[in-house]
């Protein structure tokens, strides 16, 4: 486990043993000479990477493994960027880093502010008529769905913001079809779904073949680029609670999606569990 963050976590262990190593000299010193010698100056630890350490340790032993080494300077520069593009996020909503999942909730009447209906048009293909998405989400699929035409693709929504009350009555449907273990599996409770920030999109033909088509292979490797990380990897039911979804991306933005890559083995859950850590 401590390997992967091991200098992260020797930085500050360094600079504890040449603490103690200064003042056993002076201590040796002043025995040798009976004059009582003035305290050597103790290196200051930078108290943000001490910060850092103690997040880290907060985290999953999974998420640990998963972080590579690193100079911790590099980390928290990496880090400043991702916070700084939260600026530019609006005062008056959720954060687009916002942390929800099985743990963490938002209330019933919590709605995303100005969202935008996704209509059928020049740039993508819907599979209803009342999808809809935060204005920050809009834009950046207006992006990404550019530059898949550019390639000759085009994009099918399928699935975006769901109401509180759209969720639970979609949860309870599952349950009755599937059973509530195996529901809990692949369905959100409600309050606890990324569709209700208004920043999730399922695409194509919410399936498990998506992602072996030509759309799916495409936004596999572009969505990024556009701000756009897949929520529910293959491998990681264990991390985010959720069966491998190849066709749910969110919208986070280009430089979460760069630290979450860099940094979190590409996994968004380890990424936005970390920020929600260190914010708080």
């Amino acid at each position: 486990m401590f390997h992967n963050y091991s200098k992260i976590l020797i930085v500050v262990s360094s600079l504890l043993l040449l603490n103690f190593t200064a003042c056993a000299k002076a201590k040796s010193s002043a025995a040798g000479t009976g004059t009582v010698e003035e305290p050597v100056q103790q290196p200051a630890v930078n108290p943000e990477i001490e910060k850092l350490n103690r997040v880290l340790l907060s985290m999953s032993d999974r998420c640990k493994t998963a972080i590579p080494n690193g100079d911790p300077n590099e980390f928290l520069e990496d880090l400043h960027k991702v916070l700084e593009n939260q600026k530019n996020f609006r005062s008056d909503d959720l954060s687009l880093y916002y942390l929800i999942d099985k743990k963490h909730a938002v209330s019933a009447d919590y709605v995303p502010k100005d969202l935008q209906p996704v209509k059928a048009n020049d740039l993508w293909n819907v599979s209803r008529n009342d999808l809809s998405l935060r204005p920050e989400a809009y834009a950046a699929l207006e992006d990404l769905s550019r530059a898949a035409l550019n390639d000759g693709i085009k994009l099918m929504v399928s699935s975006t913001y769901r109401s509180y009350q759209y969720q639970e009555w979609l949860f309870n449907r599952y349950v009755k079809q599937d059973g509530l273990e195996l529901a809990e599996r692949y369905s959100a409770r409600p309050g606890t779904s990324q569709h209700q920030l208004g920043v999730a999109i399922d695409f194509g033909s919410i399936t498990d073949d998506w992602g072996d088509t030509r759309m799916g292979k495409w936004v596999y490797e572009h969505a990024e680029d556009f701000g756009w990380s897949l929520s529910f990897p293959q491998g990681y039911e264990d991390v985010t609670g959720y069966m491998w979804e190849c066709w749910h991306f969110r919208y986070i933005g280009k430089e979460a999606c760069r630290f979450q890559k860099k940094w979190f083995g590409d996994i968004q859950q380890f990424m936005l569990e970390f920020l929600n850590a260190w914010q708080e």
